[in-house]
């Protein structure tokens, strides 16, 4: 079975969910790191949801604040993340094209 880390990251996230991360057929990954950061002058909120194959919709956080000039990291440290198969990870913010997302995975396929 081959592990391979990634990154994925996106810029400029808003008020709509955006898919940052969806996980491979006949994968497993554990999200080994999130960070989302305020790129706005003022303070927002964030949203951090997965969405698995059996349409249940948790949120890893909600209307979580982010000052100006500071980021928050939802997921990473000791907290991890498992995702499986067809599992997808979304950001949304409180204000349009506020918060730029790095995501840090492990892929085990």
């Amino acid at each position: 079975m081959p592990n391979n880390f990634r990154v994925k990251t996106s810029g400029s996230i808003g008020g709509t969910a955006h898919t940052i991360y969806t996980c491979p057929a006949s994968t497993q990954t554990t999200v080994i790191g999130l960070n989302l950061a305020n790129i706005l002058t003022t303070g927002i909120t964030a949203n951090v949801l997965l969405e698995n194959a059996d349409s249940d919709n948790i949120n890893i956080i909600k209307n979580a604040p982010i000052p100006t000039g500071s980021a928050l990291a939802p997921i990473g440290g000791t907290q991890k993340l498992v995702m499986e198969a067809g599992d997808v990870l979304k950001v949304s913010s409180s204000d349009s094209a506020s918060i730029d997302c790095a995501l840090s995975v492990l892929e085990v396929s």
